[in-house]
């Protein structure tokens, strides 16, 4: 690694303390993983960086995206005024030996990949005192999903293209002796805004290198792609074929094939690998497809396709001929019902907080006002972080992302007062309170009738929902309607209010630490337990 590489002093894990013992965690990132880091003075992260001065070659504009380690900029060459995407880690995150491995190994397989027309190409790498900064292949095309929500019209043969690029991605990788180990919808974005545009793998930070026959036990990805025997503890490149199975069957259903409203739920369903192939569209979708979802999400390992038994598989062999019916509206509903359920929730949170009593928003302005140290009357994420700890929140870093993200309706990376007193209604766990649920369900119930009825429902949802996207609203208005009468009642309103619904908010990478608090144990048959101190 070169002898400038030392890492930073004495830091422990954040989850380990005296005297007690961390229970075990079959999502966690290495939970049997040694995590002490010797001492030092100075961290280098990278044997052989382009530079240090990252500016002197590249000027650093708008911000494209955040993670759990770094910040991806838009960033221009200064000498062509090519753009490309600088993905800037910070120093201060690489808190363990295992974090600046990750790094490492990331820059050592994407220089050791082949250019690649759906793999994004790191050009540059630069390291100063504060930061690693990579230089990559800037993709403005979006998200997978998003451009398949975007379009009015799905089809098989649609799915099968983008099918046939991800297992072509896998088979490069394999082939190079590269597992990728976190292959999800999030992880490829389309290379451009034009209908042609490539669709590319951008991330590899939990890639590793593998030899023929070599086994991992490390439990790393995200939870709805993880393949069975990822939670076994014993795994080859083989998990890469489930989890772009996982995906092929989101593409032609608009739902994960293993999907719970609990964490425990959702490992359960793996281990379990039972399909559903009678929910709409399934009746519609073609022989040859299903046959290729089920060898790709055969829970044997041994039994399952290799990424070239994939793309031998007649359906893709047959790409272009596959069926260009459309699947129906409800495939690009459902991905859309995900976002826009999010998006009720919020709002229902912002109704309870209209609603908080003069002593509560005098507390909440105090918090506020205590955040706000350079007094911009906004916050950043680091303020909320500083602030909730002062307050006596001891929240992980993982869970203050998914509150800023929350929060931050506007997206503008900050939180101002009115977005901070719904995230601190959250805090609050004012969603298991009687009182502000009902100021809540009262304001959607504008009839006063005690149920909030699909009129309605669409009435307070008109602001998210397209006007001829009628499905949506009732693809939620059934997810939430549990007794199927046709109507929210306040209890079923309240349930929701307590549930997890977003799957892609899930599945995100940095979201694994939440799930450090269950205590779940894969039993020698293979079955899942779950302690009695965490059943619910």
């Amino acid at each position: 690694m070169g002898n400038c590489c030392v890492t930073p002093a004495g830091v422990s894990s954040p989850d380990r303390k005296k005297g007690k013992k961390k229970k075990q965690n079959p999502f966690a990132l290495d939970y049997g993983a040694n995590h002490h880091v010797s001492s030092g003075n100075k961290l280098c992260v990278l044997a052989e960086p382009t530079g240090r001065e990252i500016e002197l070659s590249y000027e650093l504009g708008r911000e494209l995206g955040r993670g759990e380690f770094g910040i991806t900029y838009l960033c221009t060459d200064r000498s062509t005024g090519n753009t490309f995407a600088c993905k800037s880690i910070s120093k201060k995150k690489l808190r363990t030996s295992v974090d600046i491995e990750d790094v490492r190994r990331e820059v050592e397989i994407m220089k050791h990949m082949p250019k690649h027309p759906n793999i994004v190409t790191l050009k540059d790498t630069y390291e100063d005192d504060n930061a690693v900064h990579l230089v990559m292949e800037l993709c403005e095309g979006g998200e997978l999903f998003d451009r398949i929500v975007a379009r009015g019209h799905y089809t098989e043969r649609a799915a099968a293209a983008v099918t046939k690029t991800i297992v072509e991605v896998v088979q490069v990788c394999h082939k190079h002796g590269v597992m990728h180990r976190d292959l999800k919808p999030e992880n490829f974005l389309f290379g451009n805004k034009k209908e042609t545009a490539p669709l590319k793998a951008i991330d590899f930070g939990l890639s590793v290198f593998f030899k023929p026959g070599e086994r991992f036990t490390e439990i790393v990805g995200s939870p709805y792609y993880m393949a069975p025997e990822v939670l076994k503890r014993n795994y080859g490149p083989e998990v890469d074929v489930w989890s772009a199975g996982v995906i092929l069957y989101i593409l032609l259903c608009g739902v994960p094939p293993f999907w719970a409203e609990t964490e425990q739920g959702v490992a359960q369903a793996i281990i379990r690998s039972v399909l559903d192939f009678k929910r709409d569209p399934w009746p519609k979708v073609s022989d040859n497809a299903k046959d290729l979802v089920k060898k790709m999400l055969d829970p044997d390992p041994k039994r399952r396709l290799t990424a070239q038994e994939v793309l031998d598989h007649p359906w893709l062999q047959n790409a272009k001929k596959a069926p260009n019916v459309s699947l129906g509206e409800t495939v690009r509903a459902r991905l859309k019902q995900f976002s826009v359920m999010n998006k009720l929730k919020k709002r229902a949170l912002r109704v309870i907080a209209e609603h908080l009593s003069v002593e509560e928003v005098a507390g909440i302005k105090e918090g506020f006002n205590l955040m706000d140290t350079s007094s911009r009357g906004r916050i950043n994420t680091d303020e909320l972080r500083a602030g909730l700890h002062k307050l006596g929140h001891q929240i992980p870093d993982a869970d203050v992302h998914i509150l800023m993200e929350a929060g931050d309706v506007d997206k503008d990376g900050y939180l101002d007062y009115g977005e901070f007193v719904a995230i601190s209604v959250h805090l609050r766990k004012m969603g298991s309170d009687d009182e502000h649920l009902h100021k809540a369900f009262e304001f959607f119930d504008k009839n006063q009738t005690g149920f909030i009825e699909i009129d309605e429902l669409r009435h307070c949802l008109a602001d998210d929902v397209e006007e001829n996207n009628e499905e949506v609203v009732e693809a939620i208005m059934q997810d939430v309607d549990t007794d199927k009468d046709g109507k929210i009642s306040y209890e079923e309103f309240a349930a929701m209010m307590k549930s997890g619904t977003d799957w892609r908010k899930a599945s995100r990478q940095y979201s694994r630490e939440r799930f450090n608090n269950l205590s779940l144990k894969l039993m020698k048959d293979g079955s899942l337990q779950l302690d009695n101190n965490e059943s619910r």
